[in-house]
């Protein structure tokens, strides 16, 4: 990409959407694009259509979408599934029909089936049935890549997506409602140590086993990929090493000092048991992530504090 083209950032107030904007501005682009949901409703059609026969942009990053944790995925099926598919076939389709050079679809490792073999290859695609708790969701992101995959085999469309694991970091949300286990850890241990509880209860059986990678990771390896693949196919981005949520809670606990007792509340869903991703061609083109888990959760609870700073 020249550092002049015009590149717009769908979502670029979410957690990656945000964190590639950032990453396109420490890299010297200076031609971004970025609208509010106030200023474009991406569900919209027309304003769609609209939009991108006013910008024209050259490239755009797909990292748009509602978003949310266990809790919300389990409640809000529905939205889920519509809000995200409609954003996701108006950006791709007008990007189609106005000449963007090339789209990055920005996917999620949920779209593999719950009982899939570890850890998953990008062939383990639709191998099975999705996790029933996060399935609108992970639908509509499996909508979203093979829409790509068919404009670019049918159309000769430069559509590419990746397919991050787990993402927290920098600009996420604490929201009880809308934060993934991460974040959500960090805000319970954080509090638990400043009102000087000494119990903290989390959801699950903590058996359940995640990977986690930073969202300034996830926005390296976008623009790495935007710049240097050009593959059919999704391609997965993470680091290829998982834990479990109780590992997790030790962790955290650790960072900020608890010293009390966990409490595990089984009658609450653990979600799909493991989710570890296979990274073989990601680590082939040369890219690998740099952030440990250690320094992220660090990052993470200093970012919880400065939110609460802030209510």
């Amino acid at each position: 990409m020249e550092k002049t083209a015009k590149i717009y950032v769908s979502g670029h107030r979410g957690l990656a959407g945000s964190a590639i904007l950032r990453h396109l501005q420490e890299a010297g682009f200076t031609n971004l694009v970025t609208r509010t949901h106030a200023e474009l409703d991406l569900c919209d059609q027309r304003a769609v259509a609209a939009f991108f026969k006013q910008e024209k942009p050259d490239y755009v990053f797909l990292a748009a979408g509602r978003v949310g944790g266990i809790r919300a995925n389990i409640e809000n099926p529905a939205p889920f599934l519509y809000e995200n598919l409609a954003i996701q076939m108006n950006i791709i389709h007008q990007a189609y029909l106005h000449g963007v050079k090339k789209l990055l679809i920005l996917g999620s490792s949920c779209i593999y089936p719950r009982e899939c073999p570890q850890p998953m290859k990008e062939e383990y695609l639709m191998d099975g049935k999705l996790e029933p708790t996060n399935e609108g969701y992970a639908l509509s992101k499996v909508v979203a890549l093979k829409m790509g995959e068919y404009y670019k085999k049918q159309y000769g469309f430069n559509a590419v997506s990746i397919m991050p694991c787990n993402l927290y970091g920098r600009n996420d949300s604490f929201d009880p409602l809308r934060s993934h286990v991460l974040s959500a850890t960090v805000r319970k241990f954080v509090d638990a140590v400043e009102e000087g509880r000494d119990k903290v209860v989390m959801w699950g059986t903590g058996r359940a086993r995640r990977e986690f990678l930073n969202v300034d990771d996830m926005a390296a390896a976008a623009l790495f990929m935007m710049e240097r693949y050009e593959g059919d196919s999704f391609i997965n981005v993470g680091c290829g090493t998982d834990f479990s949520i109780r590992e997790l809670a030790e962790k955290v606990a650790l960072h900020t000092g608890f010293k009390g007792e966990v409490e595990w509340d089984a009658t609450k869903p653990d979600g799909m048991m493991r989710k570890c991703l296979d990274v073989t061609r990601m680590k082939a083109m040369g890219f690998e992530p740099k952030i440990s888990l250690d320094e992220g959760i660090e990052q993470m609870i200093e970012e919880y504090k400065r939110y609460k700073e802030k209510l």
